[in-house]
């Protein structure tokens, strides 16, 4: 049988529990034996009480525990919840997951989990400074290829178990029924207590990119497709000199095995998709900037292509004209000119909340009204002594590619911290019925291929007290 053991890179990396480890092959008939290093040719030992456990093909080590335990400290995560059966218990469960989304082939997006991380090592050099031999010695990594190789390890496991989960639980659903059972078996000592909670609307002004500057880069675009095609040069040679896309500017502007429900936006897809093998398209936006794209291969209903973004500068002008319209737009509304509503809809750049008066929808309930403890931390600080109607003040939310974005909030509503009322909080109340009801389906899985897996619990972590039937007994 061939195991995979887990060796933690940096535990804050996990997404998904407690788990953040890179494979290695270890050739055996059972936990003792030798070690395949996928850095080395020829094997190397260990001893046997280095294995902690071995859930399917996966195996944790007495130092993945450890290991978990300092990235938790990190996170001020409390002492008791980073007790060694705890955090074996985690990483079982995770491996669980991961074991049984390889055996049932759970589809996830290669490509969009390299690209993933590229970005966190772009996030780890700009902590060095851009020191790549910093960086290496750091992580105990010979090149930024095999830092890549096992970030892509780490990241691809973490999001099979991501999607295991989720497909457990993706046919899950409560009737009106079981939402007023499960209402109505709390006591009123017991009935959940919700925080105080706002409803929220935005206006968004974005500066406006001077025409001249997106000209500049079209023309350079244009110029880079006119070299690539007429003389023969290399579009990946002009992506890693150009491209302003810095996950894949040192691919040559690479992405593999895009198909149509990549990460990519539409604009981006639609034009990949209409092209042929070879060719080089005309530069087109997206809300990234302007891109040419070749198609280096097509492969069925995904293609292979390489990228040049490059995106338009925007002038302090601009800027200082966006920033004075907000501010204008604030001060009319607390004149009584025009309402906040009206003026979101008349001035707001963001398509999603300008249409409804600029009023936010909670992602995770679908509804409009957000925990004020909850609430993401780049509004939390802007609205939290806000009074009903109080307009918070102008600030800078940068987009994801840096560009300046210039905001301001009103709290519309405000609900006291109360106890669940049937009526008042009935999407609150389906939600922590359907999460119940989400948990035994979980459990009622785990049980099941717990029976169903290899696993094997050795030395002192076969003494610990687990929720779930790891030993099997």
């Amino acid at each position: 049988m061939k195991y995979i053991t887990k060796n933690t890179l940096i535990a804050s990396l996990s997404f998904i529990g407690l788990h953040a480890g890179a494979q290695e092959i270890i050739n055996t008939e059972d936990t003792a034996s030798a070690v395949v290093d996928t850095t080395v040719v020829e094997p190397v030992s260990f001893k046997v009480d280095g294995v902690a456990a071995v859930v399917g093909e996966y195996v944790i080590l007495d130092s993945d525990i450890s290991k978990a335990r300092a990235g938790l400290k990190e996170q001020d995560v409390d002492e008791s919840e980073t007790t060694s059966c705890k955090l074996m218990d985690r990483l079982m469960e995770n491996e669980l997951y991961t074991h049984q989304a390889v055996i049932d082939s759970v589809p996830i997006s290669e490509p969009q989990i390299r690209s993933y991380g590229k970005q966190q090592i772009g996030s780890f050099l700009r902590q060095f400074g851009g020191d790549e031999e910093r960086l290496l010695k750091f992580y105990k990594k010979e090149s930024m290829e095999a830092l890549e190789d096992e970030l892509f390890d780490i990241n691809r496991d973490q999001e099979l178990a991501r999607a295991m989960q989720e497909r457990i639980v993706e046919t899950v659903e409560v009737t009106p029924e079981e939402i007023r059972t499960f209402y109505g078996n709390f006591t009123k000592e017991d009935l959940p207590y919700f925080g105080e909670e706002v409803e929220i609307s935005k206006i968004q002004i974005e500066p406006e990119v001077p025409e001249e500057e997106k000209q500049k880069v079209i023309d350079e675009l244009n110029g880079y497709r006119k070299d690539i095609i007429e003389n023969g040069s290399s579009f990946a040679t002009k992506a890693v000199l150009w491209s302003e896309d810095e996950a894949s500017r040192g691919e040559g502007g690479l992405y593999t095995d895009v198909d149509r429900k990549s990460q990519f936006v539409k604009e981006f897809r639609d034009v990949a998709f209409s092209l042929q093998e070879g060719e080089v398209s005309e530069p087109f936006e997206t809300e990234f900037g302007y891109h040419i794209i070749k198609v280096e291969k097509v492969k069925g209903q995904k293609v292979d292509l390489r990228h040049i973004l490059r995106i338009p500068k925007i002038t302090s002008s601009s800027e200082a004209d966006a920033k004075d319209l907000i501010t204008k737009i604030k001060k009319r509304i607390e004149d009584g000119e025009i309402t906040f509503s009206d003026a979101a809809k008349e001035f707001s750049n963001e398509k999603e909340t300008a249409s409804d008066g600029g009023i936010l929808i909670n992602p995770v309930t679908q509804d409009r009204m957000f925990e004020l403890t909850n609430l993401p931390p780049d509004i939390y600080p802007r609205v939290q002594n806000l009074d009903v109607g109080e307009i918070s003040l102008v600030f800078n939310n940068p987009t994801r590619t840096g560009r300046t974005r210039y905001e301001i909030y009103q709290v519309s509503k405000k609900v006291g911290a109360h106890e669940a009322d049937f009526a008042k909080d009935y999407v609150k109340i389906k939600d922590l019925a359907l999460q119940a009801k989400q948990i035994k389906a979980i459990q009622k899985w785990q049980q099941e291929k717990i029976a169903e897996t290899y696993i094997k619990v050795n030395g002192d972590y076969r003494d610990c007290s687990y929720d779930r039937n790891w030993l099997k007994k």
